[in-house]
């Protein structure tokens, strides 16, 4: 065969094993020296070239995720607010809420780390093998708008329906126009009925408020019937950690 990989390097960048590459002289160096048999150096070999490609895979989804920045749960302070349930947050971090496809909604005003937990909970999906994505409600919006023109909005709509976890941020902190808000009301009529995966939302509007995001009870009563059929709401109540000079969304 033409062009057939001749060197032993070449022959693992041919099977895309790249750690092996790095690592195997230093492997076998080291079996060697402790009279490992071969099938044990090939184990060892083969383990980090596994654990190399797991973290080349986490590395990917958590870009295409397009998190602005990486937030844990262990960064989050939980003694700032006056009211969190900390136990259901920390029960949510066993992500058995994006294998049952639920919906997470946490609520109160700007400044108490809505975000912070909701993109940790994404990261921690990304760590688990789940597809994420991270948008403002607001860019989700421009997104399908911008699509109209050239008629590629199913295509756009999808790339919004797909993931298996979709975070939608700051729900109702701008003002949607009639049409605006039809299109967010397909993005979580799509999520909720074809059953894509889970989706969190973070808000500062309570549900019986969601008709100043709609501009219509009825279409906002349609989407909060969606949204709290399958739901886990964590309310945070407190004051902004930016008036304490604290990390925040």
């Amino acid at each position: 065969m033409l062009n057939q990989p001749k060197t032993l390097t070449d022959k693992l960048k041919a099977l895309y094993c790249f750690n092996a590459v790095e690592r195997y002289e230093a492997l076998a160096k080291h079996a060697a020296r402790h009279n490992l048999s071969y099938e044990k150096f090939l184990e060892q070999l083969v383990d980090e070239e596994l654990c190399a490609k797991d973290k080349r895979s986490i590395e990917r989804r958590v870009r295409e995720a397009k998190f602005p920045a990486i937030t844990t749960l262990d960064q989050y302070d939980f003694s700032h607010p006056k009211k969190v349930d900390k136990k259901l947050v920390l029960e949510l971090f066993d992500l058995k809420f994006i294998e049952k496809k639920e919906w997470v909604v946490f609520l109160g005003s700007s400044g108490l780390g809505k975000t912070h937990l909701a993109k940790a909970l994404g990261y921690a999906a990304c760590g688990q093998g789940y597809r994420a994505l991270f948008t403002k409600t607001a860019q989700v919006v421009s997104a399908l708008q911008a699509a109209q023109s050239d008629n590629s909005q199913a295509k756009s709509l999808h790339g919004f329906t797909k993931p298996d976890l979709l975070i939608l941020d700051e729900a109702g902190f701008l003002p949607l126009d009639q049409g605006q808000a039809n299109l967010l009301f397909q993005v979580i009529s799509d999520r909720y009925e074809y059953g894509r995966g889970a989706t969190i939302i973070t808000t500062n509007l309570a549900f019986k408020d969601w008709g100043r995001i709609f501009h219509d009870s009825v279409l906002a009563q349609a989407a909060v019937d969606r949204i709290i059929h399958r739901c886990q709401v964590v309310k945070i109540e407190g004051d902004s950690y930016r008036s304490k000079g604290k990390q925040t969304d």
